[in-house]
């Protein structure tokens, strides 16, 4: 099993939030903000957590907030940030937007942790899940490489790595919903 202080958690929390009318991180479900479920989750199998965000209300979940290196220029960019931050190869990438997450599914991507491989994601419902995944910190060059050629599309930045997806079984795939509106709230 992989020691906990190989592995950075990185939360993405930088998004504009449009369709949700407000901060994903910060919507409460069940009466804990989104951000504090995926905290909850990563907690057991990392030994530091990082949230990449220029909001400093994140700071009051007393994990380091470190500002997009790269502004405006969507996810991949806040994963850059993260991995240039990131003092450990190994780096449990999750977006602040999947309130039921746990640390089940987690250890899922951890436990296939390879030489070979530089990116596991998940597959869920039929989509990958480039944004609940295990990036190494070699990624971090290439992908500002992209977003230097204005790239910023996710599939397209993996699709330069050794990636290995992990399907999840149906019974599984509810823990990885992103909500991104208040009707996809409601029906969780």
């Amino acid at each position: 099993m992989m020691r906990k202080e190989n592995i950075t958690g990185i939360i993405l929390a930088g998004g504009k939030s449009s369709r949700m009318g407000a901060d994903k991180g910060f919507v409460l479900y069940k009466g804990k903000p989104f951000t504090k479920y995926v905290i909850d989750a990563m907690k057991p199998l990392v030994t530091d957590i990082v949230i990449i965000s220029d909001n400093t209300d994140y700071d009051i979940f007393n994990a380091t907030r470190i500002n997009d290196d790269i502004k405006n220029a969507g996810p991949l960019a806040g994963l850059y940030t993260g991995l240039n931050y990131s003092k450990t190869e190994l780096n449990l990438v999750l977006s602040c937007d999947v309130p039921l997450i746990n640390t089940i599914i987690l250890q899922k991507l951890i436990d296939e942790i390879s030489a070979k491989t530089d990116i596991i994601q998940l597959k869920s419902k039929n989509k990958m899940m480039p944004l609940i995944a295990l990036y190494k910190k070699k990624c971090a060059p290439i992908f500002l490489d992209l977003l230097k050629n204005d790239e910023r599309r996710m599939t397209r930045a993996i699709s330069n790595f050794n990636v290995k997806t992990i399907v999840l079984e149906d019974t599984l795939e509810h823990y990885t919903v992103n909500i991104n509106t208040i009707d996809e709230l409601n029906k969780i």
